[in-house]
């Protein structure tokens, strides 16, 4: 009975302390998200520089590292820089009066007024939605100001987080083996089920971070590209915006490209209405349907109405990091249901089976 108490209060206090432990690393919570990602992307790397020059997990962890940052986290720094920038750029046109969306969806209403017309069908009023989508561009054009200026007044964080997620994932690329086998010693779930969840998160985020987001990357730079093309402003802006719709299914970069188009057409450039629309559709529209599978994988890949859902959770949830951590919560729940379903039906069917024998 003693023991018994012992146990329950040691386990309780593990629990606890756990738990305190957690609310600890949350501040840090971001850098620490995507040292694990790089550690797990960047695994086989690692695997290859020890079949090819040793046992040397010193050297190697810092080769994998350095290649890391020279091929990902340096041009990500450059492009969120010019991307804030000129997100700035355009916020102060917007308020000097260079640039005035109202007047350019005014300006489609007249071209088209078939489409206020279909809308009123409805019951949707027009001015509405105009007044949304002026509030909405401004808006956004005014957070990408203030990131500006809060990457400017809070500078010191930013790189104090950026050289903790460096020096994470120098540890987990160099112990990252071990860390998991200790992890399937000490976690209570058995050591199948622990192997193949983690086998899971790996594969997930893997799919999440390498295919999904160099896809979204491909597709906002093929539709950057064509917006510089065809002179329309902020082209570096409207790219990565369309990389990130790239992201949710069934949306897609079609939300920027096709109201550019639209709008083309209204004030009388037919020739780059139709080119952008040609362009959008086959190149920037194929470019999701033909890489995806082949990047990704259609045994990794959720249900796309899943992939929407925990995609837009996790942005609300956890912010600009949610776009993986929203599809990888989902694939951790997926896993443990199948986990549960395939393990207890079997046992269910040996159990009615072994009832059949008596019987």
């Amino acid at each position: 009975m003693y023991a018994k108490l012992e146990t329950r209060t040691f386990l309780a206090m593990l629990v606890g302390v756990s738990l305190a432990f957690v609310l600890l690393m949350k501040p840090f919570i971001g850098p620490i998200f995507w040292a694990v990602a790089i550690a797990v992307i960047f695994h086989p790397l690692q695997v290859f520089l020890v079949r090819k020059f040793g046992d040397r997990p010193n050297v190697n962890a810092l080769i994998t590292l350095t290649i890391c940052m020279l091929i990902v986290v340096i041009p990500v720094l450059v492009l969120v820089t010019s991307l804030v920038a000129e997100g700035l750029g355009i916020y102060q046109k917007i308020q000097e009066g260079e640039i005035k969306p109202g007047e350019y969806i005014d300006q489609v209403n007249q071209s088209f007024p078939a489409i206020q017309a279909f809308l009123a069908q409805f019951d949707i009023n027009f001015s509405e939605i105009r007044d949304r989508v002026v509030s909405l561009f401004v808006g956004g054009s005014q957070f990408l100001a203030k990131q500006a200026l809060g990457i400017g007044q809070n500078t010191f964080q930013f790189f104090l987080g950026l050289a903790l997620m460096v020096y994470l994932a120098f540890f987990l690329l160099r112990d990252g083996s071990k860390l998991i086998d200790l992890m399937i010693r000490a976690l209570p779930l058995g050591d199948e089920r622990e192997r193949l969840l983690f086998a899971k998160f790996a594969e997930v985020t893997r799919a999440t971070v390498k295919g999904n987001l160099l896809i979204a990357i491909i597709q906002g730079a093929l539709g950057g590209i064509i917006f510089w093309i065809l002179g329309i402003t902020g082209a570096l802006l409207w790219g990565v915006v369309m990389a990130i719709f790239s992201l949710l299914p069934a949306v897609g970069a079609a939300l920027v490209w096709v109201p550019a188009a639209i709008y083309l057409a209204a004030v009388g450039d037919i020739v780059q209405a139709v080119v952008l629309t040609i362009f959008g559709v086959i190149v920037i529209g194929l470019a999701d349907n033909i890489l995806r599978p082949i990047m990704v994988g259609r045994d990794t890949k959720l249900p796309d109405y899943i992939v929407l859902l925990s995609t837009l959770g996790g942005l609300a949830m956890f912010g600009i990091n949610g776009f993986v951590m929203g599809p990888l919560v989902a694939a951790l729940f997926m896993a443990f249901w199948g986990i549960f379903i395939r393990e207890f039906s079997e046992e269910s069917q040996r159990a009615g089976l072994s009832e059949g024998d008596v019987d």
